[in-house]
């Protein structure tokens, strides 16, 4: 199935005109023509049908003739990752999640982060096509970079986890991985998180984890958390 997006369709929809780009690409590329079906999602967990009745490579039109919704998952997983010096392994990381089923993501500022801006419109780009590419339903939330204390001081509910390579006291994260959680965690940046970062997080209730005997990469850590997460609560 080859899946195409539109962010302004519900289930009130009846019809709708992909964008001149999109368009283009569907007709001219994809060689689609009148009464062909395309299956379009909202990134909200809908899979709409529909029938081209216009054919048009600057403003194609369709009609939806049924709907489906994807259930929602009992667990939820928000990563809160420290972007990497290098910009690709971050935008690998945002690929890989979305491909596994990450819900949230959000980048965070650390003491020894590196690299301190985000560039969001591309990162939103990356998990778009990555969504479509994987035939998911839901399109991750990428909420802007905040800096890490702002992050951790913020009201929170969910079970939270800081990973990182300290050697003090530490749980193992399967140990504490329990299905239909809603999970929050940080991943920290190259250089790890400092000591002051770690404690702050532990005072706000984060609990510490390790995630294995070796030295991970910042993406490579996210990844494995994710992966994990996903793994334990698969039916």
């Amino acid at each position: 199935m080859q899946l195409f997006y539109n962010p302004n369709i519900n289930e009130a929809t009846e019809s709708f005109s992909f964008d001149k780009e999109e368009s283009k690409h569907i007709i001219k590329v994809l060689r689609k023509k009148d009464t062909d079906i395309l299956h379009v999602t909202n990134g909200l967990g809908f899979l709409f049908t529909t029938e081209i009745t216009l054919a048009s490579d600057s403003k194609c039109t369709v009609k939806i003739i049924s709907i489906e919704k994807a259930e929602v998952s009992k667990f939820r997983l928000h990563l809160a990752v420290a972007p990497t010096k290098m910009n690709d392994r971050f935008e690998w990381f945002l690929e890989k999640a979305t491909e596994i089923g990450i819900h949230e993501i959000t980048p965070i500022i650390c003491d020894r982060s590196e690299r301190k801006t985000i560039n969001k419109e591309r990162f939103d780009k990356i998990l778009l096509a990555a969504m479509k590419q994987s035939n998911e339903l839901f399109l991750p939330i990428l909420n802007p970079a905040m800096t890490f204390k702002e992050f951790v001081n913020s009201e929170n509910q969910d079970l939270k986890i800081i990973a990182h390579c300290e050697e003090t006291d530490k749980k193992t994260f399967k140990s504490i991985l329990r299905p239909n959680e809603k999970i929050t965690m940080l991943i920290g940046p190259e250089g790890d998180f400092s000591e002051k970062e770690i404690g702050l997080a532990l005072s706000n209730n984060f609990t510490a984890v390790s995630l294995g005997n070796t030295r991970l990469r910042t993406e490579t850590a996210a990844i494995v958390a994710c992966h994990s997460v996903v793994f334990v609560n698969e039916v």
